[in-house]
């Protein structure tokens, strides 16, 4: 399938097909680049990189990505631009999309980068949006697949903590598109919106997916192969909500008492990073000084065992953005 020219702005917009062809492309990008027999099919491409929100590891792999590929980015944040401020986000997409070959927006809102892409000329990549986060989803369900020797549609996960984020919803759907089994575990009020759950549903109807969506931990996690987690209280957010999501979402941390749950001791784990699992950042310090805990979402023992793969997992966001990268651009 032809991806050239596509924007990547969020998971629905792509069938099975060719989700699965960009991470193919990931996969033989990968052993081409541990091989020193990777070929630069973006050379003289030039990639605008727009971070509105902070980033390591998106920004990382995008740079690397269009470097190992012969192409050049050129970064934009907040203070460095004038999207949204002293020039529309229109008026951004026409002039971009004339000195550049693609571009990637990471920020607030789906609506901006929507209109972003209504505008411009060349592709768009979304590297994160309070809804979605598609650059992501390529990096997890390609480090799923190689840490399982089933097959995609056999595998099982589970997402615990704030389910109505970006990561919830993305997870939630992606997997509905690939025909999986996968449970959002979390409490009632941090569910994804009816509007995500029945498009989620709707996509079950095609692929055979196996949504399960509860409060119940031990139910959710029993027999898993995965286990997934994110922060609980995302960028953007006021720090105010600390003290509520703590009390609401304690029970869902992740802990070695939750691994012996799904009753499955190779099942692995996974985090889209940064994790607070200890006191060792500014902010897990302020939560252990303000709330009297270290590791919040994630314990340090689960971290740091043989069962955590989160560092794979990171490594996948520059072959798969890479991948994508090439589909769409070469």
């Amino acid at each position: 399938m032809k991806l050239k020219g596509r924007d990547f702005l969020k998971e629905i917009d792509f069938s099975a097909e060719e989700l699965l062809q960009i991470i193919e492309r990931a996969q033989k990008l990968k052993k081409q680049k541990k091989n020193g027999r990777e070929k630069k099919r973006l050379k003289g491409k030039n990639i605008a990189l727009i971070f509105e929100k902070t980033s390591t590891r998106t920004r990382a792999a995008f740079d690397v990505a269009a470097h190992d590929q012969g192409a050049f980015t050129t970064f934009f944040d907040s203070s460095s631009s004038q999207l949204g401020h002293k020039e529309s986000i229109a008026d951004t997409a026409r002039v971009l999309s004339r000195m550049f070959d693609a571009i990637e927006y990471r920020g607030y809102s789906q609506s901006a980068i929507q209109e972003l892409a209504n505008y411009s000329t060349v592709p768009v990549f979304n590297g994160l949006t309070d809804t979605w986060h598609p650059t992501q989803m390529l990096a997890d369900f390609m480090t799923m697949m190689e840490h399982s020797e089933k097959k995609l549609q056999d595998i099982s996960f589970a997402y615990l903590g704030d389910a109505r984020n970006n990561m919830g919803n993305s997870l939630l759907v992606t997997a509905a598109i690939l025909g999986m089994d996968v449970r959002l575990v979390s409490p009632n009020s941090l569910t994804p919106s009816l509007e995500i759950q029945n498009i989620a549903q709707g996509l079950t109807e095609i692929s055979g997916a196996k949504i399960t969506i509860t409060e119940d931990i031990a139910q959710g996690v029993f027999g898993v192969d995965f286990i997934h987690t994110d922060v609980w209280v995302s960028m953007g957010e006021d720090e105010n909500v600390w003290s509520q999501r703590i009390n609401l979402l304690k029970p869902y941390q992740v802990t070695t008492e939750v691994l012996k749950l799904t009753n499955n001791e190779d099942v692995k784990f996974m985090h889209c990073l940064p994790a607070y699992y200890d006191d060792s950042t500014s902010i897990g310090k302020k939560i252990k000084d303000s709330f009297g805990i270290v590791g919040v979402e994630v314990s340090a023992e689960v971290f740091n065992s043989k069962n955590s793969i989160v560092f794979y997992q990171a490594e996948n966001r520059m072959h798969t953005i890479k991948a994508l990268m090439v589909e769409t651009l070469s």
